[in-house]
């Protein structure tokens, strides 16, 4: 079975960026036929040739076993490392996994030892790692870069030796219109750092770094350096994370090289395998992927899937959605574990009343934000473009819109919000046929952009994004969406078979919206043209819940998000005193009071074993972190007592967080001389879909600007055919002028429309008691 990868630049070796990468394939011939693995499991390398110097890159394969129980995924994670050169090395990967995943545990094989990693405060796991780097030994260290982005290190890869990592991850599944969705992220895409970006450096892999081998500082693998000067060489003070509205945000670690850029189009056909078993309180009515193809088969009430092919590359997320046959139109349902020496956990599910949603909708401005920078060209421009289509067909004659496009600098359609007519709508549609994808991800330009105008009187604001995400700068762009939001709504479209979902739903989180996404493919476009046909507006909102004399500790979230149709919120707590008990669930529907009694039975003994079920204690841990963080962060990261909480509760349940990592180390010496490790990164394929506009030259900072050199060109070109057709070019810009003019003081005012939104004064729908 082979599998295929590529190299980032290793530490001592100075790559010439302008120079050609060349990527051939070859064997495993030149192993020692002792040390030589399996050719069954690992039958090839890619050997790299830059600046005239060849070099091997380490090979991975991922093996991924998931347990599904209703709507609870636990998941085991293998990846297989193997160093195809002669020589040590030391590597590092970067992978994503879903943000709400509670990684609870971590070993590493190697030789026929299996090593148990230990969860230790993050910067004892970095100096336990160090340590064993210096003695020569085998390690391992998992770091947490973003909610969804982390890093495996390995220290000692040596020749022809492979090393297994297993990590061990529960996840709850949400319920997203109608249907249960599992996310398996399998590829980071590139991130814009955006001009004068300062990347992070590891002192002690810096190309032009100085200073003694000793001096281990803390980083993030190789650093290349954008030919603009953008990024620093000089490794001066630099900071592992930002703190924005209550988001703890780590800094990027260093992109590797990407296949797919000079290598032939099918890499690796045998990179990752996918194993999961879906065990379902009632029968399955419809399990489905648009993102893979499915080999299932079913025994009892057992199903099993695989992908089609047998093993697939990773180079887009893996999306599951299923759902039960006759599902109940209960609203809230509550599922709980009690443990002898941790007391109980429960975890309540609240569906929204189900009105139809014309009756909930009143004036709306909209405004459409699209992402146009050169990441998004080709196919996620088009289903960008369908979508805005639709939805500027399916606006209702009251409506206000907007439309903004944004790469390096953000333009728009009209000056300020116009009335959905007939005339305004032919106009948008022709506007939105006209973008063309190219320059950077200039993001929170394009947020400020959509508040500076004042809204029409008597709208709601829906400011609806599409775009990848795919910027380093999260931070300023959450922040800015905090600070502005007011009584708006931010609805994010992802657009793209991997995209970055962290910075989506937090823009979600933050804007009291919803988060949506599009998978590219032949249902890219049907998908797109039903969600914007379809932009909801929330059914209930002010969630409060009357536990009615009930004790519940640590529930999470503390505020209970606003409920969208075809939509849920989970709610997690502790409790001391199982049994039945009645709670109340209160809200208000479009500004009138909604109440649901629900009767609950909390167990109050050890009882069960399914993966739904002993899987509560860890995502309640992993929530409360959420939490805690939120609130460590608000406060400036000066309550250290609450840091503490946070670094107790990882240690305690045995969770990654922001301040606690996994490490294991092996007791054997693997490496007699370990100066002789060089570093690699593990090259990661290109995301399908995705331009390679986004990774120039691979320079891969993440940038989709051009390079100095292509501006300076078309610059030229650009500056003789302007002095060639000066005078034709100065006619069409006054016309051009006349017509925007035109166009502006044509474009109707409307008085606010009025609608009657009242409800019954008495109405039960689906439990909810809805009151005037």
């Amino acid at each position: 079975m082979t599998f295929l990868s590529k190299l980032a630049s290793a530490r001592s070796l100075k790559l010439n960026l302008a120079a050609p990468l060349v990527i051939v394939l070859g064997t495993l011939s030149t192993l020692p036929a002792s040390a030589e693995p399996d050719l069954d499991d690992l039958s090839g390398t890619v050997v790299a040739s830059a600046g005239g110097k060849e070099i091997h890159l380490p090979l991975l394969k991922a093996d991924y076993r998931v347990e599904v129980d209703g709507d609870v995924a636990h998941v085991e994670l293998t990846q297989t490392f193997l160093n195809p050169t002669k020589l040590p090395l030391n590597a590092t990967y970067l992978f994503p996994l879903n943000q709400k995943a509670a990684i609870h545990a971590m070993r590493m094989d190697l030789d026929g030892e299996t090593i148990v990693a230990r969860m230790k405060k993050k910067e004892d796991a970095e100096a336990t790692f160090e340590k064993a780097k210096r003695e020569g030994k085998a390690a391992a260290l998992l770091t947490q870069h973003r909610p969804n982005m982390f890093t495996q290190d390995i220290a000692h890869l040596m020749p022809g030796r492979p090393v297994k990592v297993t990590l061990e991850y529960a996840q709850s599944i949400p319920k997203i219109d109608g249907a249960y969705e599992l996310v398996m992220p399998m590829v980071v895409g590139p991130r814009y750092e955006g001009p004068g970006a300062q990347a992070v450096l590891k002192p002690s892999q810096n190309v032009e770094d100085k200073r003694g081998a000793e001096d281990d500082g803390p980083g993030y693998g190789d650093t290349e350096y954008p030919r603009d000067g953008s990024v620093s060489a000089k490794p001066a003070a630099f900071t592992h994370s930002e703190t924005v509205s209550g988001w703890k945000i780590d800094r990027l670690p260093a992109y590797p090289k990407v296949i797919g850029q000079n290598a032939p189009k099918e890499i690796d056909p045998k990179r990752v395998s996918l194993e999961l078993a879906l065990k379902a309180p009632m029968p399955v009515s419809r399990l489905s992927s648009d993102t893979h193809a499915l080999e299932v088969s079913s025994k009892g009430d057992m199903q099993t899937v695989r992908f089609k092919s047998g093993r697939a590359i990773d180079n887009r997320d893996f999306v599951l959605r299923y759902e039960f046959a006759a599902q109940s139109d209960v609203a809230a349902g509550v599922s709980s574990r009690y443990e002898a020496d941790g007391g109980g956990y429960f975890s309540l599910l609240i569906e929204p009343p189900k009105l139809p949603a014309e009756d909930m909708i009143g004036q709306r401005e909209l405004v459409f934000v699209l992402d146009t920078s050169g990441s998004m060209s080709g196919q996620p421009i088009e289903a960008s473009k369908t979508f805005m289509t639709a939805a500027i067909k399916a606006l209702r004659p009251d409506d206000y819109f907007r439309i903004l496009h944004f790469s390096n600098d953000t333009s728009q359609f009209a000056g300020q919000a116009v009335l959905a007519t007939e005339r305004n709508k032919r106009q948008a549609l022709r506007f939105v046929s006209s973008l063309e994808a190219g320059g950077g991800t200039e993001i929170n330009q394009a947020v400020n952009t959509a508040f500076d105008q004042a809204q029409p009187d008597n709208t709601t604001r829906i400011v609806v994004f599409l775009t990848d995400g795919y910027i380093g700068d999260e931070a300023t762009v959450i922040k800015s969406i905090a600070s502005r939001i007011g009584k708006a709504r931010i609805y994010a479209f992802g657009v793209g078979n991997s995209v970055n979902r962290f910075l989506l739903d937090a823009m979600a989180t933050e804007g009291r919206g919803y988060a949506r996404y599009v998978a590219l493919g032949e249902d890219a476009g049907e998908a797109a043209e039903s969600l914007a046909a379809n932009l909801k507006t929330p059914l209930l909102t002010d969630i409060s819940i009357d536990w009615n004399g009930l004790k519940v500790e640590g529930q999470s979230p503390v505020r209970v998000p606003d409920l969208f149709e075809g939509g849920s919120v989970r709610v997690m707590g502790r409790y001391t005193a199982g049994g039945r008990h009645t709670i109340f669930i209160n809200g208000l529907v479009n500004g009138h009071a909604a109440r649901l009694p629900l009767e609950i039975d909390l167990k109050s003994s050890v009882d069960g074993s399914a993966v739904s079920s002993r899987a509560l204690p860890l995502i309640w841990a992993r929530e409360q972190i959420f939490d805690k963080e939120r609130a460590y962060t608000i406060g400036g990261s000066r309550d250290t007592q609450l840091k503490q909480e946070i670094v107790d509760l990882g240690l305690t349940y045995s969770l990654q967080t922001r301040f606690t990592s996994f490490v294991a180390v092996s007791e054997r010496v693997v490496n007699g001389a370990p100066a002789t490790a060089s570093h690699r990164n593990v090259p990661l394929p290109q995301v399908a879909g995705v331009s390679a506009n986004a990774y120039p030259s691979l320079n891969l900072s993440g940038s989709s600007a051009p390079e100095p050199e292509g501006i300076l060109g078309v610059m030229l070109v650009l500056l003789a055919v302007a002095a060639r057709f000066r005078r034709q070019l100065a006619n069409s810009f006054r016309r051009l002028r006349d017509r925007v003019r035109g166009f502006r003081s044509r474009c109707e005012e409307a008085k606010p429309g009025e609608l009657d939104l009242a409800l019954p004064r008495t109405l039960r729908r689906d439990g909810w008691w809805l009151e005037t």
